[in-house]
């Protein structure tokens, strides 16, 4: 993003955000309730006014570009709140996932590769996503966005409302999509967990960016107390 401006309808929530995800690394925000870090992720996948500046991918200007382009051009989006659909099997949101391809041999294969990173969610396939727990529902949001097989992975709050030992699981899936080449674009509320995996961090107040590094920004005192309680 260069120079972004935007926000819903005449609501306007970032101010000049100017941001680069790293190809095949993890790229973390951070920052107080109501700062714009998830309307950054929204902006990317074209789900908020854009008022001005550019988003770019590998160089190419998606600013505004349909979302179903944005899929097919690699960028997969797991929003806030696992909104699967709860009356679907597993299955049949993993094949959601990949509505946009034409090739049900594709599709199949594809779901065996999926399957293959989450293993969790085999013995469940024919099973209504209602009746996962927390912790799987999350997974199969981020199985569901893998579907596409996408080079950048926008993840919204990925941990919230999980137990703490589930946590713990859903970061290590993480890293494991990201390790297969996958790049990372994720805003997390458990900033001392995000922060630890993170190759870059963005510091977001009030719609701007407030600082920007990799994890030596953690020893600043003001990261420290505000948003790691003490790191």
């Amino acid at each position: 993003m260069q120079e972004t401006w935007g926000g819903f309808g005449k609501l306007q929530i970032l101010f000049g955000m100017d941001l680069a995800v790293r190809r095949g690394g993890i790229t973390v925000l951070i920052g107080p309730n109501g700062a714009g870090k998830s309307t950054v992720l929204k902006s990317i996948f074209n789900l908020t006014t854009i008022y001005g500046g550019n988003i770019f991918l590998n160089g190419k200007d998606i600013t505004g570009l349909p979302t179903y382009e944005l899929i097919e051009l690699g960028i997969g989006y797991v929003p806030q709140g696992r909104q699967i659909f709860p009356s679907l099997t597993v299955k049949e949101n993993l094949e959601m996932g990949a509505f946009l391809s034409r090739e049900p041999d594709l599709v199949g294969k594809r779901i065996g590769e999926i399957m293959g990173m989450f293993p969790d969610l085999k013995a469940r396939m024919q099973d209504y996503a209602f009746s996962l727990s927390g912790g799987q529902q999350q997974l199969l949001a981020m199985a569901r966005a893998m579907m596409q097989n996408p080079s950048l992975l926008l993840l919204d709050e990925p941990s919230i409302g999980l137990a703490p030992r589930i946590v713990g699981q859903i970061f290590q899936k993480i890293q494991e999509i990201n390790n297969k080449g996958t790049s990372i674009l994720m805003v997390e509320q458990n900033a001392r967990m995000a922060t630890a995996i993170a190759d870059e961090i963005y510091v977001l107040e009030s719609g701007k960016i407030a600082l920007h590094g990799d994890r030596k920004i953690l020893k600043m005192k003001k990261i420290q107390q505000i948003y790691l309680g003490g790191y």
